[in-house]
């Protein structure tokens, strides 16, 4: 079963990622190569990427026909979308194991979502 895991982030991890600290990066990379290196090695990875720093999104909404654009992230929350992982694991069970062991998860938020396969019709 396909199960997406979606990182949010807190404030203070999303300004670690453009830190020029030293060692600042690395402290916070350092736990999610780790954590994306025990999922690959385990073979449970399909897909995976970080996303840039809430600053770079922007948001698009069609309204009355009308293309509305809006910079920066929509939702009004403390946690960040950083990132996320796309697994292939047994069971929801198994997928909310490797979601506890998310970096994000103790400092910020992780949602599962199982994946939908949806069929085209002919």
């Amino acid at each position: 079963m396909l199960y997406m895991i979606v990182a949010a982030e807190s404030e203070e991890d999303m300004a670690a990622r453009k830190s020029t600290e030293a060692g600042a990066f690395e402290a916070y990379m350092g736990p999610w190569f780790k954590y994306s290196t025990e999922m690959r090695e385990a073979g449970v990875t399909v897909d995976g990427n970080a996303l840039e720093t809430p600053d770079t999104a922007t948001c698009v909404r069609v309204r009355n026909g009308k293309r509305e654009v809006q910079d920066g992230p929509f939702a009004d929350s403390k946690e960040q979308l950083g990132g996320y992982f796309i697994i292939d694991v047994p069971s929801v069970e198994e997928a909310q194991k490797w979601a506890a062991k998310c970096p994000a998860a103790s400092t910020g938020l992780v949602e599962l979502r199982k994946v939908a396969i949806l069929e085209e019709e002919e």
